[in-house]
């Protein structure tokens, strides 16, 4: 009988320590296991302590919206069906003194040439939107690079813009995508307020949806021949400025120096803004360069 007690006393013992050892382990913190970067492998950052900045995603994401305690926004358009709204859209940017990001695709681009004209000659950003509207995780590694090469083609021959940014057709994306984009040295952008404009909904309540969602850092999406988009615009644009929020490109709204992208896909930034050296002589300048689909029609 004593040896019986001295074995359960000795198995008992065993799993008391595996059970110290297992808490001390999940006690203390551990690298986190995968960084977005726009370039490439970036170094390991730990994960944060209650009341740090987040942790970085667990899979490669887009930039859904910007970590910044500024009163900063980007608000951006999808273009892909009709162009009779655009001129009019245009008209009340200019009104309200504010620069957006259209996302264009090629096939947009070739039937409507003036209209692409006019979102660069009003200063406005383009942004890659795929040259046929794909969902792009049903692709090829060779079909993504060749449907970005199509629009990036189509956007500079028409309106003389290099692109860099891209939004997935459908907001439709996995870790092979976003990798092929950033392997183009294109940054993948998504949205963390959706106008759902592309719905059968009133101006007003595209008003509300917005001007309630949005938050420093934001990226809004819209649409430019969404049905109730011209007659909401003004009201947000009046709202939103009235708030003292500054709305700006996509790009402009992005943090340039490095960063990592959280699980909610906000770029959070991790040091200064690199500057980037004078060309030599002779030598081009170098261009710059983190799911699944949100199920819209862009």
């Amino acid at each position: 009988m004593a040896g019986e007690e001295r074995r359960w006393f000795a198995a008992g013992l065993l799993a008391g320590l595996f059970v110290l050892v297992l808490a001390v382990r999940m006690a203390a913190p551990t690298p986190a296991d995968d960084m977005v970067s726009p370039a490439g492998p970036a170094p390991v950052v730990p994960r944060f302590a209650a009341g740090e900045p987040p942790a970085p995603a667990k899979k490669k994401l887009p930039i859904y919206s910007v970590q910044t305690d500024a009163r900063r926004i980007a608000i951006s358009f999808d273009a892909t069906w009709g162009a009779d709204k655009t001129p009019k859209i245009l008209e009340i940017l200019r009104r309200y003194n504010v620069k957006t990001t259209f996302f264009l695709v090629s096939m947009w681009i070739r039937k409507y040439p003036e209209e692409t004209r006019m979102i660069a000659r009003e200063g406005h950003e383009i942004g890659l939107h795929s040259a046929t509207h794909p969902d792009f995780r049903t692709l090829s590694d060779a079909e993504i690079r060749r449907e970005l090469e199509d629009n990036l083609r189509a956007v500079r021959e028409t309106a003389g813009f290099e692109a860099r940014l891209f939004r997935p057709p459908f907001g439709a994306y996995d870790d092979r995508v976003i990798t092929v984009v950033e392997s183009m040295g294109i940054i993948p952008i998504q949205w963390d307020v959706d106008s759902l404009d592309w719905m059968d909904v009133t101006p007003q309540q595209i008003v509300d949806r917005v001007t309630r969602l949005v938050r420093p850092g934001s990226i809004v999406l819209f649409h430019n021949n969404a049905e109730s988009t011209p007659a909401a615009l003004p009201e947000i644009l009046r709202r939103l400025q009235g708030e003292g929020y500054e709305i700006v490109p996509v790009s402009q709204l992005l943090h340039k120096g490095p960063y990592y992208i959280d699980h909610t896909g906000r770029q959070i930034p991790t040091g200064p803004p690199r500057l980037a050296p004078a060309p030599s002589p002779g030598r081009e300048p170098e261009g710059g360069g983190g799911g699944n689909g949100d199920g819209n029609r862009s």
